[in-house]
């Protein structure tokens, strides 16, 4: 999974495609996911990172880290 290049991420947490001129807002768990997606982590070890670091169980942790993915995708912010 990769970053789309031309999007622009703050370290905030703003995402601003300038093809579409759409801004995006995440909250500072998606934040750390798209960060982890940047520096090229696999699947599994962001959900070891995750399931590490919060309290949470692993059925949960992969249906929100699945829907954020595909959310992703959908907003053309990331690509397989």
């Amino acid at each position: 999974m990769k970053i789309n290049k031309k999007i622009a991420v703050s370290e905030t947490g703003f995402i601003f495609n300038p093809a579409s001129g759409d801004s995006y807002s995440m909250n500072p768990i998606a934040t750390e996911i798209l960060d982890m997606l940047k520096k090229e982590m696999s699947e599994e070890e962001i959900k070891n990172a995750l399931f590490e670091k919060y309290d949470v169980s692993k059925s949960i942790l992969n249906k929100s880290y699945d829907e954020f993915i595909e959310t992703l995708k959908k907003l053309n912010i990331a690509e397989d």
